[in-house]
């Protein structure tokens, strides 16, 4: 349960740090007209389920966390639809999301869910709907492939941040009243204060700049190829995955490596991997701290890992798409524009 009156009177307890020292190189990237509009108490927010089926207990519960926000939620008409294991068929899933992006009482859209299903939207949607009318999407997991989709047809920003179905703790709240509500422009402290999981560690030293893009491991490795992964130049990769053992982090980290993404890169945070580890007592391979030091201390480029991003509780809200600051020996991300107006 989110209590909003606390979450918003603890707002300065949340772990900031100082504006960091300027780079000398940007690297260009795409813009959007207008970026999207900041969220303000008591504005209209749509829930969409754009992947897995939910239960009308996830409804129950996604409504009572966006209603703790000092929001008012708004159905999408098929967001209790069935087909199979999918929130209805993919026209109905679609549909849902382009009437939230066209409707303007609706300041922003959170995700009730991941599971699968996103990424069997992207050919259907109309995507210079999408671009004129830009409005913060808010999720993670599955909800990777639209991130992407959206950073790489339209340049706004949108928000990897919890579902709404999922729990709202203190930093995932208060990471997103920054970056939403006030439209500032935090440092981002991602060690292990903020959330359970293994304890991070630099791999290369050093700070970079670049666009924050990334989300699900498995999602963007399965839409390599494809239009709808961005322009990684430049970038600030991040990456997070859950219950995937140590040869599939191997095999998705060789297929970015094969397409040329990581060698594009200004840097890369890797963040928790729950249950990504083999449960055999006799295994005796790569371990995944084995597997991201190979791949990434070659990059040349700073890169941590252990950041309280993904599947766990505590998890940031971060800034997809934005352009970022990231220092790898604090193991800090910092926003260096709004992404809201």
């Amino acid at each position: 349960m989110i209590d909003r009156r606390a979450a918003i009177g603890g707002l300065a307890a949340l772990s900031l740090a100082t504006a960091a020292p300027s780079l000398a190189h940007v690297p260009s990237r795409p813009r959007s007209r207008r970026k999207p509009r900041r969220i303000t108490l008591g504005d209209t927010v749509g829930l969409v389920a754009p992947a897995s089926a939910v239960s009308d207990e996830e409804i129950a519960f996604a409504q009572h966390n966006i209603r703790g926000m000092g929001l008012v939620p708004k159905l999408g008409s098929s967001v209790t639809a069935i087909d199979g294991y999918l929130a209805g068929t993919d026209r109905q899933r679609a549909s849902d999301l382009e009437a939230m992006f066209a409707d303007e009482s609706v300041s922003a859209i959170f995700a009730i869910r991941g599971g699968w299903g996103g990424a069997r939207l992207l050919q259907m949607l109309d995507w210079d709907l999408i671009r004129e009318n830009p409005k913060l999407l808010i999720g993670y997991s599955d909800v990777t492939s639209l991130h992407l989709a959206i950073a790489a047809k339209t340049g706004f920003a949108t928000l990897h941040a919890p579902n709404a179905g999922s729990p709202w703790p203190k930093a995932s709240w208060e990471s997103l009243w920054r970056l939403a509500f006030t439209g500032e422009t935090p440092v981002l402290r991602t060690g292990i204060e903020l959330a359970q999981g293994p304890q991070g560690r630099t791999i290369r030293t050093g700070m970079a700049r670049g666009r924050l893009l990334g989300g699900n491991l498995t999602v963007l490795s399965t839409l390599m190829g494809s239009p709808y992964v961005p322009d990684f130049s430049g970038a600030i990769l991040f990456l997070e995955d859950v219950n995937e053992e140590e040869y599939r982090i191997d095999r998705m980290l060789q297929q970015l490596s094969l397409a040329g993404v990581l060698g594009q890169l200004s840097g890369v945070v890797f963040g928790r991997c729950r249950s990504c580890a083999n449960s055999d007592p006799d295994y005796a391979g790569q371990t995944l701290d084995d597997l991201l030091t190979a791949y990434l201390e070659p990059l040349g480029i700073p890169a941590f890992t252990g950041a309280n991003i993904g599947h766990h509780r505590g998890q940031l809200s971060l800034p997809h798409g934005g352009m970022v600051e990231v220092d790898a020996d604090a193991r800090t991300i910092a926003l260096l524009e709004p992404i809201v107006r």
